[in-house]
């Protein structure tokens, strides 16, 4: 199949238009299209798939019901059909026995393609902003979750934390930070000060910007506030129901440096499966295009990073090219993961092509 794209991402630059061939589920070769040129299919956008590092679940399976190495690769096939090419499974707060199964499973998967890491979302986090995790699993860092992090770290296997900078000590935070962990800032109700002594500790990333945090005010910056105002990486769900999208334009506009926010879906087993998953011995449910909990709460997201891309775009004015980078390249950077580009040889899974409304196109 030949595809010529009137946009590409090729040798770390935007360029176009492309010639694509495709052959068997790979691409086989790709050159810049001649004028007037034609193939079998015509779409607007041609580049590696994107990269989603808060998935926690998907195709009727959440990771935090199956931590298994099955699991994983159930998730991140379903993906992988959906035009995100590389994930990172996400394990919400639980009891310690079920997150020593999750990371036995991500170390027997490490080498499964599409498979960058493990997010671990909690258990270390302020039940004031717990949100949908439950409250009876949030406990204080202890030696089991630092073994845990040995463990994979011991591997080189990429992982996030997700901590309540203010429950987690600093030494802590610093010593997580010294053996490659990304601790990430979220489910935190902490101040502007204990923000910044933890990003000079070695807090380097902020879990699902605006969510699960204290709002900013004229006199009281908070997490909130500190994250956007500085160097660190910045997660941030664009799905219209998580953050107003005209509050995501103000975060992405004010950081004082490029390629520092991130696009994450925080999907949950619906995507590419039922309309509802049982989490906590609760049932979530879809509704109005949210996920809800029996409180009423959200419970993670319904969407993916094609979706997410193009609410970027079309909700928030954002230059595909920009959108491209939030979804597919900085991800990569916030991890020290090497950027995707375009080669002989890249299955199909890893190819993100889009037409011209920006809706995922399989070959």
């Amino acid at each position: 199949m030949i595809v010529i794209a009137k946009r590409g991402w090729v040798a770390g630059q935007f360029c176009g238009p492309l010639r694509l061939e495709v052959v068997q589920g790979r691409l086989v070769g790709f050159r810049a299209a001649e004028a007037g040129e034609t193939g079998d299919l015509e779409v607007g956008f041609a580049g590696p798939a994107l990269t989603d590092l808060q998935v926690n679940g998907a195709g009727g399976v959440m990771l935090n019901s199956r931590p298994d190495a099955e699991g994983i690769a159930h998730i991140i096939r379903t993906l992988r059909l959906r035009g995100t090419g590389w994930a990172m499974p996400t394990l919400i707060t639980c009891e310690p026995e079920r997150l020593t199964r999750a990371v036995d499973a991500a170390i027997e998967a490490f080498g499964m393609e599409g498979f960058v890491g493990l997010h671990i979302e909690g258990p270390h986090i302020n039940p004031a902003k717990r949100g949908t995790h439950q409250a009876q699993f949030i406990r204080p860092f202890d030696d089991r979750t630092m073994t845990d992090l040995q463990r994979l770290r011991a591997r080189d296997i990429p992982v996030m934390l997700t901590l309540a900078p203010e429950c987690v000590p600093l030494p802590v935070i610093q010593e997580l930070a010294q053996m490659g962990v990304v601790v990430s800032g979220g489910h935190s109700m902490a101040d502007a000060a204990q923000t910044r002594a933890a990003l000079a500790a070695g807090l380097r990333c902020f879990t699902h910007l605006y969510n699960a945090m204290p709002a900013m005010t004229s006199r009281a910056p908070n997490l909130l506030g500190a994250a956007i105002a500085s160097e660190a990486y910045a997660g941030i769900i664009l799905d219209g129901h998580h953050v107003d999208f005209t509050m995501a334009q103000i975060a992405c506009q004010a950081r004082p440096l490029p390629d520092r926010m991130f696009m994450v879906s925080d999907a949950m087993a619906t995507i590419g499966g039922p309309d509802h998953f049982e989490l906590y011995g609760q049932t979530i449910r879809l509704k109005d295009g949210a996920l809800v909990n029996a409180e009423g709460a959200l419970a993670g997201a319904h969407t993916d990073l094609v979706h997410c891309l193009r609410n970027a775009v079309t909700r928030m004015g954002m230059t595909v090219e920009t959108a491209y980078r939030m979804a597919a390249l900085v991800p990569r950077d916030a991890m020290g993961l090497a950027r995707p580009d375009l080669a002989a040889g890249l299955p199909v899974a890893e190819l993100l092509l889009l037409d011209d409304q920006l809706q995922h196109v399989t070959v």
